[in-house]
């Protein structure tokens, strides 16, 4: 059951944002049951510096600033964020997964052909098609050293999550999530016959979530 008393934020994915088919449609669902979603554009009108580090303090001051406990969703890189974010603060009580994107600059690096990635790396940055704004846009490859960082093993705040995860993501093998919930007892995964999208997957997510017990402030 949905928990009125408990602020919901939507963290888009890369490349993406609040406008995505996606986010609206929950923000939809969320209206249907007059509960506001907050969805903040990760974007920050300023992609060239987008890093993972940029994402968890712009959601972070928010949550500082709001002394409602806090449920997430996150959408691909945007849950990758949530997970870091729920470690930091104790006022983020429950995840919800769509696709996270766990092992994502392991993965997206591996699958770079070699001479865009050395590329990357002597120009500083890469053009990529930003699906929010419809356009290439050049990111820095800040992006890649600084998600590096970030050590995914040490996340241990046993924090109730629910993970939506297709079989056939191309993004971001399902195996990650399954590997992320080996070690963690409060984590289900539901795994779903669908790609990274998930879009058309959004009636089952929502009746599962619906349905999926809430913690209590």
């Amino acid at each position: 059951m949905l928990n009125h008393q408990s602020n919901y934020i939507y963290l888009h994915g890369f490349a993406s944002s609040p406008q995505s088919a996606k986010a609206q449609k929950f923000k939809a669902l969320f209206a249907a049951e007059n509960i506001s979603l907050i969805i903040p554009d990760l974007n920050q009108d300023d992609f060239y510096y987008l890093t993972l580090t940029r994402q968890i303090q712009q959601v972070s001051t928010y949550i500082e600033n709001d002394p409602t406990p806090v449920i997430l969703i996150g959408s691909s890189l945007g849950g990758l964020t949530t997970v870091f974010l729920a470690e930091k603060h104790e006022k983020v009580k429950q995840l919800i997964l769509l696709a996270p994107a766990f092992k994502f600059f392991s993965h997206w690096v591996n699958h770079l052909d070699k001479n865009i990635l050395d590329s990357w790396k002597n120009r500083r940055e890469l053009s990529i098609y930003h699906y929010g704004y419809d356009q290439e846009l050049p990111l820095s490859y800040q992006f890649i050293t600084d998600g590096k960082t970030y050590d995914e093993t040490r996340l241990k705040r046993p924090v109730p999550t629910l993970i939506f995860h297709g079989k056939h993501d191309e993004v971001i093998p399902i195996q990650s999530s399954y590997n992320y919930t080996e070690t963690r007892e409060w984590v289900k995964l539901i795994e779903l016959d669908s790609d990274h999208g998930l879009t058309d997957m959004i009636p089952e997510i929502w009746r599962q979530m619906k349905s999926y017990p809430t913690i209590n402030p």
